[in-house]
């Protein structure tokens, strides 16, 4: 037995059960339908003129039915004479490379065969102004050369900053659209100025590019499409805050408020921009955004297959195990985080040997009164939290929350 084990020796694991979450959950029966009712309602396609060649930019995040979303917006263009094509609106991600950001695509479902138009991935820009601080506006050259452009995204909170608009159709404009050097240039002053810089830097690409609306879609906490909207492009501005508070009260949650010990079995950023969506486990890697329980130990016992290596936000957990790390394709998270300018999220927690070592450590470590009434939490992955696991220790506070439900007997926690 090393001395790590020797430590650890005595922490006790303990018995879990499964629980049920419930939330106020809208959902729409017919994404598809709700497309093309979304773009007919907001009278856009009169925009596009016969032979027009129009970009549909597309991002990088696991948005709930991309592929019908993109492949109905290709249809409505199609329909109304326009030529589509898909332009992948993801800043650096893919290894900030136009190979790697086709591949992101292709993982998310998002292929020439599936959604009806082909894809065109260059990591060329445009340089369309500046801010008065001096700060680049940077647009995609294939997109801006289109003679139209559409932006699909999902409208959420942000993971590092708060503001009147965060994740959304505004940051892919200015962040997406504008690949690796718009990304830079966006993140260059940190995420202290985003709130500011985010919505200035789009006013300047929809006054110089040929963006014609963007099709916001908002999820529910089970990650299904709950309101899809088309925003013409001159109200963006004025809609987006709103959508954003919408999408706010949607958002799921663990219904406690305070534990110790979070385990999370895997992370990525098919996930989240984060790998762990901060805004659910309370860690945030900078000071200008807050929210989330109370948690005084996270573990991460894996990286998803879609991350294929990246490890962005394996610096926010406190354990892993060595499994995990020999996974890691460093350049990948290593080129978020330069372009982000947050390096918080790439840092390494303490690496374990296995995931009980890793459990066991961060239950030995969270200053927990009685560590055998440890209060942990389980869950799979940040987007999939309608049922999760909790310790015994947590089974009667939960008994008394109408918004939770005891699903399964107490079992030991097997890792």
């Amino acid at each position: 037995m090393d001395i790590i084990e020797e430590l650890l020796r005595d922490i006790q694991l303990p018995k879990m059960v499964k629980v049920r979450q419930k939330f106020h959950a809208p959902e729409l029966a017919d994404t598809a339908g709700e497309v093309h009712e979304a773009i007919k309602k907001a009278d856009v396609l009169s925009r596009i003129s016969k032979g027009d060649r129009v970009a549909i930019a597309v991002g990088s995040r696991g948005v709930a039915d991309l592929p019908i979303l993109v492949r109905e917006t290709a249809a409505a263009v199609k329909k109304a004479g326009g030529e589509p094509f898909i332009v992948p609106a993801m800043g650096s991600h893919g290894g900030a490379t136009a190979e790697g950001q086709v591949d992101v695509l292709l993982q998310l479902g998002v292929t020439e065969a599936a959604v009806g138009a082909p894809v065109e991935s260059s990591m060329e820009v445009e340089k369309l102004g500046e801010l008065p601080n001096g700060l680049p506006v940077y647009m995609d050259k294939l997109a801006f050369e289109a003679d139209k452009i559409i932006v699909i995204n999902r409208i959420k909170p942000h993971t590092a900053f708060r503001g009147p608009v965060e994740s959304g159709l505004m940051k892919m404009i200015t962040i997406g659209l504008g690949k690796q050097k718009g990304a830079e240039a966006a993140h260059a002053y940190s995420f202290k100025y985003m709130a500011e810089h985010v919505p200035e830097m789009a006013k300047i690409s929809l006054a110089k590019a040929p963006i014609i609306f963007g099709l916001a879609t908002l999820e529910n906490a089970y990650d299904r499409p709950a309101k899809i909207v088309a925003v013409p492009a001159e109200d963006l501005e004025q809609a987006e805050p709103d959508l954003l508070q919408e999408a706010k009260s949607l958002m799921p949650k663990i219904h406690f408020d305070k534990f110790d010990v979070l385990v999370v079995n895997e992370l990525g950023k098919d996930i989240s921009g984060d790998g762990m969506d901060p805004n659910i486990t309370g860690n945030f890697a900078t000071p200008y955004a807050s929210g989330g329980p109370d948690i005084a130990r996270t573990v991460v016992l894996g990286l998803t297959e879609k991350t294929h290596g990246n490890a962005n936000g394996i610096g926010m957990a406190h354990m892993t195990t060595k499994e995990v790390v020999d996974q890691i394709a460093w350049e990948k998270g290593y080129a978020n985080a330069l372009t982000s300018t947050v390096i918080e999220v790439i840092k390494l927690p303490m690496v374990l040997a296995t995931k009980e070592l890793a459990v066991k450590a961060a239950i030995k470590t969270c200053n927990a009164f009685d560590l055998s009434k440890v209060r942990l939490v389980r869950i799979q992955n940040t987007l999939e939290i309608g049922e999760i696991w909790i310790s015994e220790s947590m089974i009667e506070e939960a008994e008394q929350n109408p918004n939770l439900e005891i699903i399964s007997s107490l079992d030991p926690l097997l890792l």
